[in-house]
């Protein structure tokens, strides 16, 4: 195995992101730092990986539509066979802004897990109705598991330390929610330590975002109960990383 010119492995998951996913990528490259981008291609029916390609990542390609979860299982599996030591995820449409890199990576000198998070007095991002109350609920219920105070447990931009991404090859479930509560209560079930740092987020590029207005009208009773499903259940042996 060849160890990678750089120890930060940047995970784009990306389905049908053909429109996105080039900016993306070249703001990421453009940060000046020594980051690796791979983005994986979640089974798109249209040029997401091409395009993605030829903006200058590496192309990690599922033969079908596994969801984020299944995607970030694929990227940390690479990112622990080439030797990261550490990987972020960044979504591919452009919310996640590749300046707060760094920010997020930061949080890595204290925690297995950092969190980029998006209630914390930083930017205007804002839900309303039963999206905002299940936000919350969510935030208080994660934050007795894992510890420590956090405002934004479903945040897709996040970090792993080297003992995050031996967990979340051994668990990283595909699931509703899965890859947000599921993956971390199990993170702090298994002894990993999670912070969180502020950051901005940014409106869509182009498309549409996956939660519609009746997806968050029953997001308050699906959340609470894949929250609930993730704290009952404890990691089996070969689900649990180093501690």
């Amino acid at each position: 195995m060849t160890r990678p010119a750089s120890s930060v492995l940047v995970i784009v998951p990306a389905w049908n992101e053909e429109q996105n996913v080039g900016t993306t990528v070249r703001e990421i490259l453009a940060t000046g730092r020594d980051y690796d981008v791979a983005v994986v291609d979640d089974g798109s029916m249209d040029a997401t990986a091409a395009v993605a390609r030829e903006a200058g990542a590496i192309v990690l390609s599922l033969p079908f539509n596994l969801g984020v979860g299944g995607a970030m299982r694929t990227g940390f599996t690479y990112a622990k066979r080439m030797g990261y030591e550490r990987a972020i995820q960044v979504d591919a449409d452009g919310q996640h802004n590749p300046a707060d890199i760094d920010r997020v990576l930061a949080g890595l000198e204290t925690a297995d897990i950092s969190i980029g998070a998006r209630f914390s007095d930083v930017g205007d991002y804002q839900v309303r109705g039963p999206r905002k109350w299940a936000m919350k609920l969510l935030a208080a219920i994660v934050s007795r598991v894992a510890k420590t105070r956090l405002t934004d447990v479903t945040s897709g931009f996040r970090a792993a330390g080297p003992r995050a991404i031996e967990q979340y090859v051994r668990y990283y479930p595909a699931e509703y929610l899965g890859d947000t509560l599921d993956s971390l209560v199990a993170a702090c079930h298994s002894g990993l330590t999670v912070t969180q740092v502020a950051v901005a987020m940014r409106p869509r590029a182009f498309g549409r975002p996956s939660q519609g207005a009746w997806g968050s009208t029953v997001y308050l009773l699906r959340s609470a109960f894949a929250l609930s499903l993730a704290i009952m259940r404890r990691p089996t042996g070969r689900e649990r990383g180093p501690v």
